[in-house]
């Protein structure tokens, strides 16, 4: 909740940043410089400061700016670019993203695996798209967030889809991800568009639980629905970022890259400032 505390807090934070609020303390580029590539042995000298891109990166997906308006105190965005185009190649930023996930929910009291989680998508705009779908729900042309966070709301696997392809469908290749990534999750919490027969019948051939939680319509009022306000909560946090308010990639992987670029900033910052 942003209250009088939570703001005193980042203005702390800030005044140990360099110049804007979302660059790297010194705290935050000790627990990432192990994870970006190391200066080869062979051939000419880097000469790119790789705490100055991450800068940059961070900065364009809180502000939103574009690639060309990046600050003069940065590297040049054609540098930049290179630079994120081979991190999104290596999956830099969902490798980062995983590792402060499991060390967050270890520093709250948890297993650093978590075993359930919680289902739903998000329809947005995406005016630069190569494909794009019409959402009639939502009446948005664009395209469709699938997402599953753990019961605390941290991201565990993202799907991106044209707007036009139903939360059951989309949320097909979520299991087969947390499968794989995540192994020790059974149990799912979800909305009554996962009430289908098709999905359910793959949760179960994967050994998951979905449980379907239900909006009642009689009680009159606002109502916080149990379990799932947490990933509510989730979709709020990425709006924050203002690169993620609408989506400006063209691509797929790109624009998956900015969602766990965007997390693994919000995970990192809470892990190094307490």
């Amino acid at each position: 909740m942003w209250n009088t505390s939570t703001r005193s807090r980042m203005a702390a934070i800030e005044k140990k940043t360099k110049r804007y609020p979302s660059d790297l303390t010194d705290e935050e580029w000790g627990a990432l410089e192990p994870f970006l590539p190391q200066p080869s042995g062979r051939g000419r000298k880097r000469t790119t400061d790789l705490r100055e891109v991450v800068n940059a990166l961070r900065y364009m997906v809180r502000s939103g700016c574009e690639w060309r308006m990046l600050p003069v105190h940065f590297p040049p965005w054609q540098t930049v670019y290179w630079w994120f185009r081979r991190f999104v190649r290596s999956l830099l930023f969902r490798t980062i993203h995983d590792v402060a996930l499991m060390i967050d929910r270890e520093r709250a009291g948890r297993e650093a695996s978590p075993t359930a989680g919680v289902i739903d998508s998000q329809t947005i705009k995406a005016p630069m798209a190569d494909k794009r779908g019409y959402d009639a729900g939502k009446k948005i042309v664009g395209r469709k967030r699938h997402i599953a966070v753990d019961t605390d709301g941290r991201l565990l696997a993202v799907n991106l889809t044209t707007a036009d392809i139903s939360d059951s469908a989309g949320a097909m290749p979520i299991l087969d991800a947390i499968r794989k990534r995540w192994p020790w999750v059974k149990h799912f919490f979800a909305d009554g568009a996962y009430d289908r027969r098709k999905l359910l019948d793959k949760a179960a051939f994967l050994d998951f639980v979905v449980e379907v939680v239900r909006r009642s319509d009689t009680d009159p009022g606002f109502k916080v629905i149990p379990r799932r306000w947490v990933v509510e909560r989730s979709i709020g946090w990425l709006t924050r970022y203002r690169r993620l308010v609408r989506d400006y990639e063209q691509r797929i992987d790109v624009s998956e890259a900015m969602i766990f670029l965007a997390m693994g900033n919000l995970l990192v910052r809470r892990i190094c400032h307490p």
